[in-house]
């Protein structure tokens, strides 16, 4: 459950940590709190389930990474869950994870974010990819962006 302070916390940080180089005492600060308590509350609504994680979420086509593209993989399901953490850790994916496939329409189990700076990078790193993940890939397919969705966390009234 939140309390007031919770709920300030949350207000104070749904827009985004501040771009300084120390977030979590400038929002102390903000709410006549010290840094540890603020910590603290966040580690504990992590543990609750009321925040599920603070993460970065770059602006990829401000950092010059005009293509980005989710890559999309049909793998053999015994060998899915092994080769996606394989996928997941390669430093040029950004986020990766597993699906349910809904055939017909859709065969495709594995999906994984690659950036690049042209459309030939990113179909370079799908390719890189498709030799990690060898024969166990039956299909695959690359899905471009073409505009900037909004992305947004909790969003709760002070």
């Amino acid at each position: 459950m939140m309390d007031e302070i919770d709920r300030k916390i949350v207000a104070a940080t749904q827009e985004g940590l501040p771009l300084v180089k120390r977030p979590y005492h400038a929002i102390a600060e903000g709410l006549d709190l010290t840094a540890a308590q603020v910590m603290t509350r966040l580690e504990r609504m992590i543990a609750n389930g009321i925040i599920r994680r603070i993460g970065v979420v770059p602006n990829h086509y401000a950092l010059g990474l005009a293509a980005n593209g989710m890559t999309v993989w049909d793998l053999d399901d015994g060998a899915a869950r092994e080769l996606g953490r394989k996928v997941g850790h390669l430093d040029y994916v950004s986020h990766c994870y597993l699906r349910p496939r809904h055939r017909p329409v859709w065969p495709y189990n594995l999906f994984a974010m690659v950036h690049g700076q042209t459309r030939d990078e990113v179909e370079e790193k799908a390719a890189r990819i498709a030799e990690l993940v060898g024969p166990a890939c039956y299909a695959r397919d690359i899905l471009y962006s073409t505009r900037i969705l909004k992305k947004t966390g909790l969003r709760i009234a002070a």
